[in-house]
């Protein structure tokens, strides 16, 4: 262990003070950033061989996690830079509605909002740097995010994605101009995330060629909509068509819901009813509430007929014969928002590691070696565990969206607009928002309790930004739902590979089915595992630091997973729906650990790809270790998993422990630049504790401290 006397350690303070967070943004992409060398930690030596020689190229790692849109999304951040764009404390729900709607507008004119849209309409034709900026919005107030999303993201692109040239004409400016606020009334009481099941109906008219609106039934009502309570003129409402006696499945069409009278109040049209859902636990900037038709008359123009039309008399056609296949390709349309609250969830655990990281590596508790200094909080092994591996778990998740957002643009610019990549994006959309808001909520709660005191305190943001987003985990379909879909398309996929297998194909899957087993289920492995295991711990650590070995191990569990429960599923396809039904029932929490493992593997991969792009020498050396904790992390984390499929032998599997403790000294120097290259100042984060402020509190101390014990004993006594 080393340690460092009082006078080096204010040295070291005073030189990071001096230095900036985020190097000059006219330095030129890669060159690297000259920054002073970091304290000393407990328990690497400076020399040791398990610290990278050479500082971080900050630059060069800030613009590759910012990737392709880079200079829209650092654009978008910026905009929390202006006080018009900040949350305002001890608001009432009224007051901070009515902000919010103004900021909408403010964004407006900075003109940047609309580059999704299509440039036939006054858009940029830019999906993907639409979103790279949408992205960034919650750090201004993340209502402001999630009501402009409801505005553009979901009402708009609803009439963009399902409507046609006519009705885009028609309803698009006014959306996009803000002149018409407006809902996405899709979720019900009673089916939430069950949308194929909504009770909603729109009956069809032939006599008057309209259709009848109408809400059968109190659970029917649509719940928690944005923009219902208050602000909302206009609603794409979704709901079962039904023409001629007969049912097409749910299609959506553009609703108009209130009128200003005479007094300038606004006031629901005939037939249309709504409540306010009042307070929430979080993203009170947002007007939701509930609505609900009684037998409402829509014009047949107002039905968004990309996918399904209904001709004046009544009758049905759509370029999709399957009424399931139309109404999944429908929902597709709608992915962004699946995509963009992914992004905003990376986004948030990005800006609550640059608090908590920049605090524990000021904040200093308890004496050490020097018994006249205490340790600063990230010196200590726990605290490294608490925040390091969250670090390299929001890289993972960071490199996993650059690549979902790119595949959303090469669909949405019509790029790579085909069946299949359609598909493909659905499902990785599916998989990541899941991963990355349930991180954001777990390296919230991490980052608030590493803070201690200071991180409840709501200047801080910690608190305020979980409680925001809290609900994006059952935003745009519950993540545990939206796992499922992810393990429904591994067990398809697994399916359709096997129905390709010919006889003699089919025998040799079976023999290396069995071989398999008898590799991992009997002691032989684990035997010649262990003779090589007992040598070395230094060469088990060298096994696991390759990244074939790394990929094996995660790639193997998914594999055995969806081979488990295909085989369960098999044994019942000929059986009845009742008891399928149970057999399924019976490994669907297998079923969506499969799909989170296959997660864990897709951000794992994406990680990896993006290695190869960073400068030689210790940037790449620092991001190579972030990886390996991130794999390794995983791994320790289903241990028993891979302990009981005899993957691992319990040597080794210590190994991966120690391991990791290793990668964590290693990553210990370099912790402040890696939370520094997610491009938040402390400016963007307006959180106290991350300015500097505890930084001058220890020096403070610190030199109270030394004036005392430079007094003779009897007067500092005294």
């Amino acid at each position: 262990m080393t340690a460092t006397t009082p006078a080096e350690d204010d040295a070291v303070v005073r030189e990071r003070s001096a230095r900036p967070l985020m190097p000059d943004v006219d330095a030129p992409v890669g060159a690297a950033v000259a920054t002073p060398p970091s304290a000393p930690v407990l328990g690497v030596s400076a020399g040791s061989p398990d610290s990278a020689e050479g500082e971080l190229d900050v630059r060069a790692v800030a613009d590759l996690i910012d990737g392709r849109w880079r200079e829209r999304r650092r654009a978008s951040r910026d905009l929390a830079l202006d006080p018009a764009f900040h949350r305002l404390p001890d608001q009432s729900v009224a007051e901070h509605r009515a902000r919010v709607l103004e900021q909408l507008h403010l964004i407006l004119d900075r003109g940047d909002v609309l580059r999704g849209f299509p440039r036939e309409v006054g858009g940029g034709g830019d999906p993907g740097g639409n979103l790279a900026g949408f992205e960034e919005l919650f750090l201004g107030d993340p209502s402001i995010q999630i009501k402009g999303g409801v505005q553009w993201g979901l009402f708009g692109s609803a009439v963009q994605h399902l409507g046609v040239p006519e009705q885009h004409a028609r309803w698009l400016p006014g959306i996009m101009s803000l002149e018409v606020p407006g809902c996405f009334a899709m979720t019900e009481v009673g089916h939430g995330s069950d949308v194929a099941s909504i009770a909603t109906t729109a009956t069809y008219d032939p006599q008057t060629e309209e259709f009848v609106l109408h809400t059968p039934f109190a659970a029917a009502r649509k719940e928690y909509i944005g923009n219902a309570a208050l602000h909302g003129l206009a609603a794409v409402v979704f709901a079962q068509l039904v023409t001629k006696g007969r049912n097409h499945g749910v299609h959506a069409l553009y609703v108009p819901l209130r009128e200003r009278g005479e007094d300038g109040e606004l006031r629901f049209l005939p037939g249309i009813g709504g409540r306010d859902d009042g307070p929430k636990g979080g993203l009170n900037g947002i007007d939701n509430g509930q609505l609900w038709f009684d037998h409402v008359r829509v014009p047949r123009e107002n039905l968004l007929r990309r996918y399904g039309d209904v001709a004046p008399d009544g009758t049905y056609s759509s370029p999709i014969a399957s009424k399931g296949r139309r109404f999944f390709t429908m929902l597709g349309t709608l992915v962004q928002g699946r995509v963009s609250l992914g992004g905003a969830a990376v986004g948030v655990s990005k800006a609550a590691l640059s608090i908590a990281v920049r605090y524990g590596d000021e904040r200093r508790q308890f004496t050490g070696a020097d018994e006249n200094r205490e340790v600063t909080l990230l010196d200590y092994q726990r605290h490294q565990r608490r925040l390091l591996p969250l670090v390299a778990r929001t890289y993972a998740a960071g490199f996993a969206q650059l690549g979902l957002l790119q595949r959303f643009h090469e669909v949405f610019s019509g790029e790579h607009d085909d069946d299949e990549s359609r598909q493909d994006l659905e499902t990785l959309a599916a998989a990541l928002k899941p991963t990355t808001t349930w991180l954001a909520m777990e390296t919230l709660q991490e980052s608030r309790e590493a803070c201690g005191g200071a991180g409840f305190m709501a200047e801080n943001r910690l608190v305020t930004w979980r409680q925001d987003f809290d609900v994006y985990t059952t935003f745009e379909g519950d993540n545990n739902v939206l796992l499922q879909l992810v393990g429904k398309r591994l067990l398809t996929d697994y399916g359709k590979a096997m129905g390709k297998i010919d006889v003699a194909g089919a025998a040799r899957f079976v023999a290396a089915r069995a071989g398999d087993l008898a590799l991992h289920r009997t002691p032989l492995r684990r035997a010649a595992q262990s003779v090589v295991d007992s040598g070395s711990a230094a060469r088990s650590a060298g096994h696991l630091r390759d990244p074939d070995v790394q990929r094996e191990l995660l790639e193997d569990r998914v594999e055995t997973m969806v081979a488990a429960i295909a085989g369960a599923l098999r044994e019942v396809k000929d059986a009845s729906p009742e008891e399928a039904t149970e057999v399924f029932n019976a490994h669907q929490d297998e079923l969506i650990a499969t799909a989170k493992a296959h997660a864990e593997l897709l951000l794992w991969e994406a990680f990896t790809a993006a290695l190869p792009t960073v400068p030689e020498g210790t940037t790449r050396e620092v991001l190579t270790w972030l990886r390996d904790l991130y794999g390794l992390e995983r791994i320790e984390r289903n241990l028993a998993w891979y302990l009981i499929n005899g993957r691992l032998t319990a040597q080794r599997a210590r190994v991966v422990t120690g391991y990791i403790n290793r990668l964590l000294t290693r990553l210990r120097p370099h912790a402040v630049d890696l939370v520094d290259a997610f491009g938040y100042t402390d400016a963007h984060l307006r959180a106290p504790i991350a300015s500097g402020a505890e930084r001058e509190r220890q020096e403070e101390a610190a030199s109270h401290l030394r004036r005392r014990r430079a007094l003779p004993e009897r007067v500092a006594a005294g």
